[in-house]
């Protein structure tokens, strides 16, 4: 296993493991411990205590980070005719109106960040499903990227603002971003809160007791500070 580096051992040494730190103590931990030369990104990893094998126990759902994700969301569009035409004025950075982008993507190009398709288009968005699958882009009903042709535009700015897919994966996990190292601890926070709130909101029928066992947030470079998931603050 690679050793980490002395930056790194000084910032860990900072961090108590057996403490559970208030949330927005935390996050201002995490910006002095932060040393590394761009703008880290802030993740939260969630730990549950659901069984991934079982149907009742799945989480998949979305969120609006109310303070974004600072970072350019590129958008490609599924859509035909006159939906084509409001994603284009909508601010889509992609439309796949034809098959060369189709064919293009076939080939292995995903070089946008969110998908989003009206339903007459399905057809051609499942042939790629191989492809955009495993790079959870697939469209999907449930995370609103599959939308009626009046909708678009609304989907086009959620995701542009910070509108993200979460989901359990197999070890009973979730894995978000929500933000950059440069925000404020408040913004962090409230994005933080945003992310909490709505995987409370989607607990399954199944889950047992308190379903959220840890949160630990951490940026690109740096050692996890764990969270009290059940805070004031994180249940309002």
């Amino acid at each position: 296993m690679a050793s980490h580096g002395k930056k790194y051992l000084e910032a860990r040494n900072k961090v108590d493991s057996d403490k559970l730190y208030e949330p927005l103590e935390a996050l201002k931990l995490l910006k002095e411990i932060s040393y590394a030369n761009f703008d880290e990104t802030v993740e939260v990893h969630l730990r549950t205590s659901l069984d991934s094998r079982q149907a009742d126990q799945q989480i998949r759902d979305v969120v609006v980070m109310p303070n974004g994700l600072g970072k350019q969301v590129n958008v490609l569009v599924f859509a035909q005719g006159d939906a084509a035409e409001v994603a284009r004025e909508a601010g889509a950075d992609y439309v796949a109106d034809s098959n060369e982008l189709v064919e293009k993507i076939q080939g292995g190009w995903t070089e946008f960040d969110v998908a989003i398709a009206t339903p007459d288009m399905m057809g051609t968005v499942g042939r790629l499903g191989r492809i955009l699958g495993p790079r959870g882009l697939m469209p999907n009903p449930k995370a609103g990227t599959v939308t009626q042709p009046d909708n678009i535009a609304n989907a086009i700015n959620e995701a542009k603002a910070g509108r993200i897919e979460f989901r359990l994966d197999k070890t009973a996990n979730i894995h978000v971003p929500i933000g950059k190292i440069s925000f404020s601890e408040e913004a962090l926070h409230e994005n933080l809160v945003a992310f909490i709130l709505a995987v409370r909101q989607a607990r399954p029928a199944a889950a047992s007791g308190g379903f959220i066992r840890r949160v630990t947030v951490a940026s690109s470079m740096s050692p996890g500070i764990k969270i009290d998931p059940y805070a004031a603050s994180l249940t309002i």
